[in-house]
């Protein structure tokens, strides 16, 4: 059992890489440098498509991952 949740937990840490490597960059370039957050504290560029997936897809692989690693610290000690 221990053995199993541990090769889980470096799929799901795996998998958050791969996805996190997947997704373009909130600000690429020089022009999100110089504007800041503020395309996105007024809404203005929302994720449609891919990027709405890919975004999904992170939060409910890293809350897998998280309570996994808690499931994996719980087990082994």
């Amino acid at each position: 059992m221990e053995i199993f949740l541990k090769v889980l937990l470096v799929i799901f840490s795996i998998a958050l890489i791969a996805i996190v490597l997947l997704q373009k960059g909130k600000s690429a370039g020089l022009s999100g440098a110089i504007s800041g957050g503020a395309e996105h504290l007024f809404g203005k560029t929302k994720a449609r498509g891919m990027d709405l997936v890919l975004q999904r897809v992170t939060v409910v692989v890293a809350a897998c991952f998280f309570i996994l690693a808690i499931v994996v610290a719980v087990v082994v000690k």
